[in-house]
């Protein structure tokens, strides 16, 4: 088991950096003011950016499953966790490289379950770049983190698919340039536990669908990927729209979020890096009751648990990837549960830290702390709550232990 990067690894990462810190960086302060602006989605300097990026090969790197007709660079898992980091200093750096979500999830979706039309139609420009697409799963009127419960019907009616329902935190979906949604349903309600749901490709334009609102989280409203509320009311596409098998979606969802969850891990794990420099650079330049800040014992502890806490998480989601690359998906429910919880608790604990540190200004939008405190919150949540993730943790712990045929209570009790 060895997490060390290769000189591939070394190699792109340095580029990555190096992209970052000459062409995103000094574009921080431009893009929080042109997104000041109401119904702004996308900076006027990055489609510049991108082109830029997909010019030096930096593309599609969160795609291990990239073929040699598809635009990017094809990382592993492993590989792209120390590139992830990088993107995740800032929320909207992703998406130079073709690399946020939803679209990433997505692709990789489409990737191993469209139809040649369906990717023809779908994956292609979004592997280009060209257009932006959502997944609708949650709804307001259920309990999700049971997807059992999901009640969008999905009926097929002869040559066509009749959908109706409403969705919310539809990632993606208020943003101008999403062209399509795949949009989880109940396709036979008289199917089995997991075998009643399908999903759906559905063109953002079709009528019977309705975008409600973007939905802010905390106050705050995602500019990159907005959490959307959907209206479906008969909607009608061809049965050709249905993505993979009926009574499929489960099995394709799994597929989709494992490592979905991996990548917000990394990306989380790069944003504790900046505040905890930003952390320690206050404090240097802080004075209270005639001692510098970074000489208390208390700001000193801050530190050092927030260190330990990151190192722990990283370690936890470059092991995660490493084996995601050796075994696949299935065989890492339990990893994947274990960081989606820790590197959340992680995540939040150093902003809330940070938020201290800095004071009043911690709780402006001039810091990072206040909108990363929302952000690790809501990672409680998003992609299954925590509890959820603690239950699978707990089931295939249990799993485990029963296929161990020793007795520790005859070898350890006495």
């Amino acid at each position: 088991m060895n997490f060390d990067a290769d000189d591939a690894t070394i190699a792109i990462r340095d580029q990555v950096e190096a992209f970052f810190q000459r062409e995103i960086l000094p574009r921080a302060h431009d893009w929080h003011e042109e997104m000041a602006a109401p119904d702004r989605y996308e900076a006027s300097f990055m489609a510049g950016l991108k082109a830029k990026a997909f010019e030096q090969g930096l593309w599609n790197m969160a795609l291990p499953r990239l073929t040699d007709d598809e635009p990017g660079t094809c990382l592993s898992n492993l590989q792209f966790a120390y590139v992830g980091e990088i993107l995740g200093r800032l929320s909207w750096a992703s998406e130079v490289f073709n690399c946020h979500a939803p679209d990433v999830p997505n692709m990789e979706i489409l990737q191993m379950f469209a139809t040649p039309e369906q990717k023809e139609t779908y994956l292609r420009p979004l592997l280009r770049g060209e257009s932006r697409s959502s997944f609708a799963m949650t709804e307001p009127d259920v309990a999700s983190s049971d997807a059992t419960n999901i009640a969008t019907r999905i009926d097929i009616n002869g040559e066509k698919l009749v959908i109706n329902g409403r969705k919310w935190f539809a990632s993606g979906a208020g943003n101008p340039n999403c062209k399509f949604i795949i949009v989880v349903g109940l396709s036979d309600p008289d199917a089995q536990r997991g075998k009643g749901h399908s999903m759906v490709i559905v063109p953002k334009n079709t009528p019977g669908l309705t975008v409600v609102r973007n939905i802010p989280v905390m106050h705050h409203v995602d500019r990159v990927s907005p959490h959307t509320e959907l209206l479906f009311e008969d909607v009608t596409v061809p049965v050709e729209n249905l993505l993979g098998a009926p009574g499929e979606g489960f099995l394709m969802g799994q597929a989709r979020l494992g490592p979905a969850r991996v990548h917000h891990c990394m990306r989380a794990i790069g944003r504790c890096e900046v505040m905890l420099r930003l952390m320690l650079e206050r404090a240097r330049s802080r004075t209270t009751f005639g001692k510098n800040i970074r000489e208390y014992a208390n700001f000193q502890d801050a530190i050092s648990e927030s260190r330990m806490e990151l190192e722990q998480a990283r370690l936890l989601v470059q092991r995660t990837a490493w084996l995601l690359d050796r075994d696949g998906n299935k065989a890492v429910r339990k990893d994947v549960s274990i960081i989606k919880i820790a590197v959340a608790r992680a995540y939040y604990n150093i902003a809330n830290r940070g938020v201290q540190v800095f004071g009043a200004m911690g709780l402006t939008s001039e810091a990072p702390f206040a909108s990363a405190l929302a952000q690790a919150r809501a990672f409680r949540i998003y992609d299954g709550p925590d509890e959820v993730h603690s239950r699978t943790i707990f089931r295939l712990e249990e799993r485990e232990s029963l296929a161990d045929k020793r007795s520790y209570s005859d070898q350890y009790l006495h």
